[in-house]
Parts: C-alpha cells; sequence; structure tokens
C-alpha cells in the first residue's frame, strides 16, 4: 500500500514572523492583518518561541503597558517542531498527545519552512462522510459560557482562560447576543482599546445554528462566514452550547476508525456465525461504492469487492494472493511505506491521500483507510483498507481554483486576484513606508486587428503579448488581465520613481516589437498609464482609476507610450465626463446646440453651389466648445447615432424653412459618420425625411470619410445607390489622406471628391509636393467624371493654383466663413431669391 501525504502539503507556508523586541500589540496587529492563528519569534534567523491568539487570554488588559511589552516575555517556549515529510496522520497524533494547537515546520536543514495547526490537519482529514451522518447536537460544547455586556475586558479575559475557553457568549445591553474569542482578543491587543466593557466589544450579530441539523452544514456555514464558532439553538431557539472546528472535528477521526473496524468486527461475526451471515456481510461490502481490500498479516490480499475491480481495473481472481504492490504508482519512496507501516504498529491505522496505478498503467489519487484487526490477544490477524478515487474531484477543485482566480485565455491572474495582491502590497508599503506602483496596458488598434483578421487571431495575439509583457517584468511583479485588450501590472517595492518609466519604456518596446502569426508580420503598439502609491492614491480601487485616466492622457497624445497619472488629469477627466453630460442633455433638448452653414461657390463666376453643414455648441458655463472637442466627447460617450439624427433633422427642417419663405434653398451636405452610413434602415429615414419636410430629391448631400467607404467597396456601392435617388451630392471628403485602393473607386456611385485642406493650405509656391498631389487628384477626377472641390481656400493665390488645374468649386474662409442659417440666408439666399438683405 501507498504512503499518505506529508504535511508540507497542508501546512501554511506564509510564515509570519516577528523580533524577540517587537511590541505585543505590534505583533498581534500582524497576525490580525494576516489573520493567522500564531507568530514565531525569530532572532538571527532562529525560532526562539511563539506567541499565539490562545496565549492573548494572558494579557492584563487592566494595565495599559501590557500590551507594550516585548513579545519576547510573554511568548511560549520552546518552538516544537515537525519535520517537513511527517506523515500527517502522526502530525494528528502529536497534537492530540502533546496537546498542542500548533507546530513549526521544518526541513532537512532545521530551517523553518512553515507553521501547521490543528485545523491544517483536521480540514484535510476527508471527514465529509462522518460529518453528513451526524447531527450538531453530538458534536457542540454543551457548558457554554455566557458573559453580561458590562463586564470588563480584563476580566472577560481572565474568565475565558480560568474556563479554558476560546469563545464566549456575550449578553449585550441592547437584549442582542454577541461572542468574544481568541482572535478577538489578537485585535484588542492591536488596538489595545483599554479596559472596556465588553458589550462594545463583542462580534454580532451572533450566527447561529439548529442543533438537529447536520455537521456538514454547520461546516459549511462556519466555512462560508469565514468565522470559527456557531451558536446552537435548540427548539425554542435559546443558545443552547457552542460549536467550533475543533468541537465538530473532535475525535472524529478515532469516531470513523472506530466505525470501521466495528463494521469488520461484527463482519467476522459473522463469519463464524453462519455461511449464510456470511454471504449477506459479502454482499453488503461488495456493494460498497468505495473500494476494500483485506488482507493477512503478510500482507496477501485475501478479499476485494465489486468497487475494486471497478477502481483498479484487477479482476479477484487477479489480486487475490498478490500483495498491493501491483497497484503502486512509483511515485513514492520506501521511507513513505515504512513511515506507513511504523503508523500502522503504533496506532493501528493510517490514513492519507496516496497516488496509485490502473492495470492499464493510468494513475489516480485515492483516498486509503488501512486498520489493523486484532483479535482478543492483541495480534493483529487481518488489515482492511478503504479507499476511494478522488482523483476528479482534485482535479475540479484545482480547476475551479483556477477559473475564479486567473484568465481562461492568458493564465495570467485576473482583476479578482489582482485585487487581492494590490490590497496586500498596499498594507506591506504602508508598514514599510515604500512606494508601489500600478500600470495600465491597453494595446493600440487591437479591435482593428481583431475584427479585420479574426477572434482565433486576436487571441493568438493576446496570449503572444502576454508572454512579453512577462518576461519585461521583475520576479515579485504581477501581470494581470483585465479583460479584452486591458492589462495591469503591479510593481510592489520601488525605491525611485525612475524603476517605473524604465519598466514602462521596456514594456513599450516589447510590445512594439514585430509580430508573425499565421504567416503575416505587423506590428502594434500599447498605451500606458501609471499611478503611484502613496503619490497619487492610498487605496487599490483609486489607484486603478488613476493608472486608467493616466492611460487616456497616452491615447490622446499619440499613443504607443506612457503617461504618469497628475491630479490634474483627475480634474480633466471630471470636466469631460460633465461635458458629454451636458452634450447628451443637449441633444434631447438642443439647448446651446446650433447648426452653421459654410458656402460652397463655384471658381468660375462666383455662383453659389451649395453649403455645408457644421455643428457649434454653445456650453452655458463654459462657452462656445471647440468643433474637434465636440467630436471627441460625443465619440467617448457613444452619442454618434444622436448626432446624426439631429443633423439629419435639423438640416431638413432648415431646407424647409428657406422654401417656405421663398428663399430658394440650396444643396446642403451632412457629413455622415461610419455608424450611421452602415445602418441598414438609412436610406429609409432619409426618405422618410425628405417626405415630412415635402422636400424635392437633390437637396440634400452626404460627404463620407475615404475609408468608410473602402473597408466594405462593394456593400457601399449598394447603400450609395440608394442614397443616390433620394440625394443630392456624395462626396468622398478629406479625400488624399487615406490609403484608397483607386481601383474601387470606379464602382463606387460618387459624385464629388473634396481634397483635404491640409493640400490646400500649402499651396504657396513653396509646396511643391502638395501641388502635385492637387494635380494628381484632378486629373483622377477628370478621368472618372466627378466634380472636384477644394476645400480650407483661404487665399487668392490658392484659388488661383486651383484653377490651373481645374478644380471647380471651392470652400474655405476665402469665399465665407459657417454662419448661422439667419445670416447664411441674407448673405447669399437674398440675391438669389429676390428677398431683401434683411430677411432670414
Amino acid at each position: 500500500m501507498s504512503q499518505e501525504l506529508p504535511i508540507e502539503r497542508i501546512m501554511q507556508t506564509g510564515l509570519l514572523t516577528c523580533e524577540p523586541e517587537t511590541p505585543l500589540w505590534m505583533a498581534a496587529e500582524r497576525m490580525a492583518a494576516r489573520q493567522c492563528s500564531s507568530i514565531i519569534v525569530i532572532k538571527a534567523g532562529q525560532p526562539l518561541g511563539i506567541w499565539t491568539e490562545h496565549d492573548a487570554l494572558a494579557v492584563n488588559f487592566a494595565d495599559p503597558d501590557a500590551v507594550r511589552q516585548p513579545v519576547s516575555e510573554v511568548m511560549s517556549r520552546p518552538v516544537a517542531s515537525l519535520h517537513c515529510s511527517t506523515p500527517m496522520s502522526e502530525a494528528a497524533l502529536r497534537f492530540n498527545a502533546e496537546r498542542r494547537r500548533h507546530f513549526l515546520v521544518v526541513d532537512d536543514a532545521g530551517a523553518p519552512v512553515g507553521i501547521l495547526s490543528q485545523t491544517d490537519v483536521a480540514l484535510n482529514q476527508g471527514l465529509e462522510p462522518y460529518l453528513r451522518l451526524r447531527e450538531v447536537r453530538a458534536a457542540m460544547r454543551q457548558r457554554t459560557l455566557v458573559l453580561e455586556g458590562s463586564q470588563l475586558l480584563a476580566q472577560a479575559a481572565r474568565t475565558m482562560r480560568l474556563s479554558e475557553c476560546d469563545a464566549v457568549v456575550v449578553k449585550c445591553a441592547s437584549g442582542e447576543l454577541g461572542i468574544l474569542t481568541e482572535r478577538d482578543l489578537v485585535g484588542f491587543v492591536a488596538r489595545h482599546p483599554g479596559n472596556t466593557p465588553i458589550d462594545g466589544l463583542a462580534s454580532r450579530p451572533l450566527l447561529t445554528i439548529h442543533q438537529d441539523d447536520t455537521l456538514i452544514s454547520a461546516r459549511d456555514r462556519l466555512m462560508n462566514h469565514r468565522v470559527r464558532h456557531l451558536a446552537v439553538l435548540d427548539e425554542s431557539d435559546e443558545v443552547v452550547g457552542l460549536l467550533g472546528f475543533r468541537d465538530m472535528l473532535a475525535d472524529a477521526e478515532h469516531l470513523y476508525m472506530q466505525d470501521l473496524r466495528e463494521a469488520l468486527e461484527q463482519r467476522d461475526r459473522a463469519l463464524a456465525q453462519s455461511r449464510e451471515n456470511l454471504q449477506l456481510a459479502e454482499r453488503v461490502i461488495d456493494s460498497s461504492l468505495e473500494g476494500i481490500i483485506i488482507t493477512d498479516p503478510r500482507n496477501r490480499i485475501e478479499f476485494v469487492n465489486r468497487a475494486f475491480t471497478h477502481m483498479t481495473g484487477y479482476t479477484a481472481e487477479e489480486a487475490i494472493g498478490k500483495t498491493p504492490e501491483i497497484l503502486s504508482s512509483g511515485r513514492h519512496d520506501a521511507a513513505f511505506y515504512r513511515q506507513m507501516w511504523d503508523a500502522l504498529k503504533r496506532s493501528g491505522y493510517w490514513r492519507g491521500e496516496i497516488w496509485n496505478r490502473r492495470k492499464s498503467g493510468e494513475l489516480y489519487l485515492e483516498l486509503l483507510t488501512i486498520t489493523a484487526i486484532t483479535d482478543d490477544s492483541g495480534a493483529v490477524t487481518h488489515y482492511a483498507a478503504l479507499f476511494s478515487d478522488i482523483t476528479h474531484m482534485r482535479e475540479n477543485e484545482e480547476r475551479i481554483r483556477k477559473l475564479a482566480y486567473y484568465d481562461a485565455l492568458t493564465g495570467l491572474p485576473n482583476r479578482r486576484l489582482l485585487e487581492d495582491r494590490l490590497e496586500l502590497a498596499i498594507r506591506h508599503a504602508h508598514r514599510n513606508q515604500s512606494r508601489l506602483a500600478v500600470i495600465f496596458v491597453d494595446l493600440d488598434h487591437f479591435k482593428e486587428v481583431n475584427d479585420a483578421l479574426g477572434h482565433a487571431f486576436g487571441d493568438e495575439l493576446l496570449v503572444m503579448m502576454s508572454e512579453r509583457l512577462q518576461l519585461r517584468l521583475r520576479e515579485d511583479d504581477t501581470l494581470a488581465r483585465l479583460g479584452g485588450d486591458e492589462f495591469l501590472v503591479l510593481l510592489p517595492d520601488l525605491e525611485e520613481v525612475d524603476e517605473v518609466t524604465r519598466i514602462a519604456r521596456r514594456l513599450v518596446e516589447a510590445v512594439s516589437e514585430p509580430c508573425v502569426i499565421e504567416g503575416q508580420e505587423f506590428r502594434i503598439g500599447c498605451s500606458l498609464g501609471i499611478s503611484l502609491y502613496p503619490d497619487d492614491a492610498t487605496t487599490a480601487e483609486a489607484l486603478v482609476h488613476n493608472a486608467d485616466v493616466a492611460m487616456y492622457r497616452a491615447k490622446e497624445e499619440g499613443r504607443n507610450g506612457y503617461r504618469l497619472y497628475r491630479n490634474e488629469m483627475n480634474l480633466q477627466d471630471d470636466r469631460q465626463r460633465a461635458l458629454e453630460k451636458a452634450l447628451h442633455e443637449a441633444f434631447i433638448t438642443g439647448e446651446g446646440l446650433q447648426l452653421h452653414y459654410q458656402p460652397i461657390f463655384e471658381r468660375e463666376g462666383g455662383r453659389l453651389h451649395g453649403a455645408e453643414a457644421l455643428l457649434r455648441w454653445h456650453h452655458p458655463l463654459l462657452g462656445s466648445v471647440p468643433p474637434a472637442d465636440i467630436m471627441t466627447h460625443v465619440e467617448r460617450a457613444g452619442l454618434l447615432p444622436q448626432l446624426d439624427e439631429y443633423m439629419l433633422e435639423q438640416v431638413c427642417r432648415q431646407l424647409a424653412a428657406w422654401s417656405a419663405v421663398g428663399a430658394g434653398p440650396i444643396p446642403i451636405s451632412i457629413n455622415l459618420s461610419a455608424r450611421q452610413f452602415w445602418q441598414p434602415d438609412l436610406p429609409v429615414r432619409v426618405a422618410t425625411k425628405l417626405k415630412q419636410h415635402n422636400l424635392q430629391p437633390g437637396l440634400l448631400g452626404f460627404e463620407i470619410a475615404e475609408r468608410t467607404l473602402l473597408d466594405k467597396p462593394q456593400q457601399a456601392a449598394v447603400v450609395l445607390k440608394r442614397l443616390r435617388r433620394l440625394a443630392g451630392d456624395v462626396a468622398i471628403n478629406d479625400f488624399g489622406t487615406g490609403y484608397a485602393a483607386l481601383g474601387y473607386l470606379h464602382e463606387l456611385p460618387i459624385t464629388m471628391l473634396k481634397i483635404d485642406r491640409r493640400f490646400v493650405q500649402r499651396l504657396d509656391g513653396r509646396q511643391r509636393g502638395s501641388a502635385a498631389i492637387v494635380a494628381a487628384v484632378a486629373g483622377l477626377a477628370r478621368e472618372m467624371e466627378l466634380r472636384l472641390a477644394a476645400v480650407g481656400v483661404e487665399t487668392e493665390a490658392q484659388r488661383d493654383i486651383l484653377g490651373r488645374h481645374g478644380v471647380e468649386l471651392i470652400q474655405g474662409y476665402l469665399t465665407g466663413r459657417a454662419v448661422p442659417a439667419d445670416l447664411f440666408a441674407s448673405r447669399y439666399l437674398a440675391s438669389r431669391s429676390g428677398l431683401p438683405e434683411s430677411t432670414s
């Protein structure tokens, strides 16, 4: 048979230590922060003693100086220790024999490697069947100490110590019941509230459970609420006892083994009495869901049940006469088996988790219990082993832990685990007066890559980026994935701010390196935001928020770089959110919004050809908001649909108003966003608006960005044809600034190209490159029979040069700025319609 788990598999590895001179209140503060039940006192790397929650009962809370004494004066010494390879069963025996609650775990060199508590052993004994079968009343503490809330803390602690109680019920002045535990006393040592009445110190409300409930439900309630004690209620809901982990698990191991021993002894008696009883007992054992092996004193198998065959693959004929070594996995060495047999000879049983091998060669993990069966003289006559396959249970536990704390795609810590680590890092930085940093990482243009190449491609890219980022961090740093293309980096124990910026530069460089996926080579960038503790914030939530704000600043200032958080960023972020809210309300009420119209003239003759509608916004507090800022706020707030609907309605309404007063309206063009252009009901909505306002086709035109049309040219052609039937010109604006595939242009039913203002404004005789671009665009327009307009014309020299290249239409400050509707009508429409100059 195989050996049980050593205690190093269940011990607490985060050893909490302090120096002998450490004040008692400081040692208690560390225990309370870590929720540890003990702290090891270390000097020169060697353990001198231990101070536990139970020792807190001995503190004289009536003496203010009691909590300031060095921990070395009140610690227990020497520290009892166990070797890390000690079997769990042997550790359980030593806990009972020596009446201890903690052991220091040491390695071969005697160096401390962890701490083992009595609860650690108990919770890993696999006692779920026992807990399901027994009720609370069988394990609860019958003698429960109840203290009045007016009793002082020092007196209560002394009463608990003399009564050997680790918890007492407190009757508060309000009539409500609370509880006072050893762990609470550790917190009081840390906070030293003084010798105050326990009424205000007791934990409330008092969690309860009925005495008829099962122990498994009590255990689950303790674990879910992360407490150690429950009050037990009778049928009248009166408190009749207390129940804790120790009460629930006391003698459970003994009772479990006693049940097994009694069952096997009963079987032996049945065999002696009659063959019929023998057959009945064999059927009972054979139908058990647990595998059962019975061997003789020389460890030769005499009996196996059907569950054994089902789990191992060996039939009874193949197993009987052999030793359990046929199941050996090879994972446990001879020393473990010697310790197992030593435990069997010493205590009569052994229990633990071991790896065994099926007949097929497959490894599996089993929970195994071996009991020595003796005769009346105490001589061993048989060994009985019960085992169950727990492989899938352990795998599921690990899988659940992974899902709870790690990202499924990259294997990195997720937001939940990162927040836990950040909280611990903040407490550590506070104690040590040190800095830490949070870096918010967002990949630039990842959505475009994901949309263009597919989600599988995007997932592979995210895995590649996570590996690159991880390689550029220090050993103690944490990289987490928040979701999508967002990552968060925690940098603890910083000595200087420059260290953060060096790491940030490394991360930017790592992401910017060429990527090759499925034979395609490309590059992406990333934007980083950095916040520092305690410079920028002192809480985890604020640090992450500020790093997020700084990351958006990095994006706004050009991407592929990093920015440090400053308070003014927060102020700007608040201002932006206020503007976005005000803009949202403006689209509903119309307050502060106004359309301006910029005229478009024929270059030859100066005849008015049309106008472009442009949105202006006057905020009641901030005044006029620049057009570029309006679009930024619209995009950030997700208000593009509202903007598009507002523009369409207002332009149609204005055209109808001009027609009503005989102003002879001219074609007005609207800039369409990509989102509105690809809405399937756009042509229907345009037709509906024209019909609602009784407008003739040809008065409403549209300007569309070059990239919008060329991303999906075939689908774009269908939409454009439907718009052409309803409206006037359809123009590509800012032509020449994108990456047009010219071969697709002739397939698109457009009527006009508009040369971008950047090329026009450089036509001063020295920018030959701009003139060449204008000439090329003009030639392209002529060949494709498209009208050509120039935007941003400000000087006569620019108009003359445009004339030499055959540009037909001009728009800019030279011919007229964008003005409100009434001023536009009086300046440009009156002369066309015969109205007087003052008519709007």
